[in-house]
């Protein structure tokens, strides 16, 4: 695998020349870029120009990683040009009128066609996808007799909940999810996902929630409830609400954080990245500095790293703008640790989301929300 990572920052441009000699059919071209890029980017138009026959996916965020420094209104870049891989690229628009899981089947079973997946890394619209059922149709697809490893994102907006894109056949679009399928046995894959947040306050009920709309905790109206608990920052909704997520716990499962979306002051409702069980036990949460960065380190701990020799390899990293916001300028920190545990010849780059997606438990992926998520790709090809 032959790989290079970029940064272009506004006054600047880019870090160095691009190299037009990765441009192939197998070559993906990763891109993180702030919200309000165009598709009239110098940066983007330039990338479309060398690269013409090569993948692209990437998406907007809450913050561009360049190894291990923070950028707001970048562009990063990874350009990974696979040897004895295949890759495959699916994109669906979102529909209102369907339930997202159907999202996440169509996305697999066009993967699917192409042959044996290995790995799939999906990047979704990230205000108006319900992150619960796009992994739970994803998984529909997964036969676990022969596990695919998915890993992924929903894309950020700073922290403004205005809007967001993907790439899509080199286009930057709202409201569409995409992913790319990685096929062969030579493809190596590692991943793990960290959080650290502590519990504040007393378990409660959900006695009313509809997907990832929660009306009322204890019979109480949910909102009215969560402003109570965040005092002074109740004002700064729903920015603030990252400061705060939501621990849901069910019976017999792990339990789940949930990151704030938005907030229906007529409803007195609040709006989650995934799905709240009716039913279910909630608990509010806030940050611990030290925690959250040794839930970083402990993500990349999760990555397995005997089979690996010091090939050129990609490590993609995705943290959650709530963990950015909590960190301040401590939020290098997290990445410090990540870097550390990983020789040069692995490249770090990635962004701040609105939710993260990984492999769990039993062989399926599911949506996650406050962590450090990490993706490690490699090949390792018979000579």
């Amino acid at each position: 695998m032959q790989l290079e990572t970029y940064i272009y920052l506004p006054k600047r441009g880019w870090n160095r020349p691009l190299d037009r000699r990765l441009d192939s059919e197998r070559t993906l071209v990763f891109l993180f870029g702030y919200p309000d890029m165009r598709q009239d980017h110098p940066g983007f138009r330039e990338l479309l120009d060398l690269f013409p026959t090569s993948a692209m996916v990437g998406c907007s965020t809450a913050g561009e990683i360049y190894e291990e420094e923070i950028h707001s209104g970048s562009l990063v870049v990874g350009i990974m040009r696979l040897e004895c891989s295949d890759l495959q690229i699916a994109s669906c628009r979102v529909d209102p009128a369907l339930d997202d899981s159907v999202v996440g089947e169509r996305l697999m079973e066009e993967l699917h066609e192409h042959g044996a997946l290995r790995a799939v890394l999906v990047l979704s619209d990230g205000l108006n996808v319900n992150g619960s059922e796009l992994t739970r149709g994803i998984n529909r697809r997964i036969d676990t007799t022969h596990p695919v490893v998915v890993t992924g994102a929903l894309a950020g907006d700073e922290d403004r909940f205005g809007s967001t894109w993907v790439v899509v056949d080199r286009e930057l679009r709202q409201n569409h999810v995409t992913a790319v399928g990685f096929y062969g046995e030579t493809l190596r894959v590692g991943y793990g996902s960290g959080g650290g947040w502590d519990r504040f306050g007393i378990d409660r009920r959900v006695t009313r929630a509809e997907g990832n709309v929660l009306y009322t905790l204890d019979d109480r109206p949910a909102l009215e409830l969560y402003k109570k608990y965040l005092g002074e920052y109740a004002d700064e909704l729903p920015a603030s609400g990252l400061l705060f997520p939501l621990l849901v716990k069910e019976e017999g499962k792990e339990p789940k954080v949930r990151t704030i979306l938005a907030i229906d002051e007529e409803a007195n409702s609040i709006t989650y990245a995934g799905d709240i069980e009716q039913g279910s036990s909630a608990t509010f949460m806030k940050a611990n500095f030290d925690n959250l960065v040794s839930g970083a380190e402990q993500a990349a701990m999760e990555i397995a790293q005997e089979e690996y020799d010091g090939e050129d390899a990609l490590l993609v990293a995705v943290s959650c703008v709530g963990r950015r916001l909590v960190l301040g300028q401590r939020s290098e920190d997290e990445l410090e640790v990540v870097r550390d545990l990983f020789p040069p010849s692995v490249r770090m780059i990635g962004f701040y989301s609105y939710g993260e997606i990984s492999t769990q438990g039993g062989g399926r992926c599911d949506l996650l929300n406050q962590t450090m998520t990490l993706t490690w790709l490699w090949e390792k090809c018979t000579k």
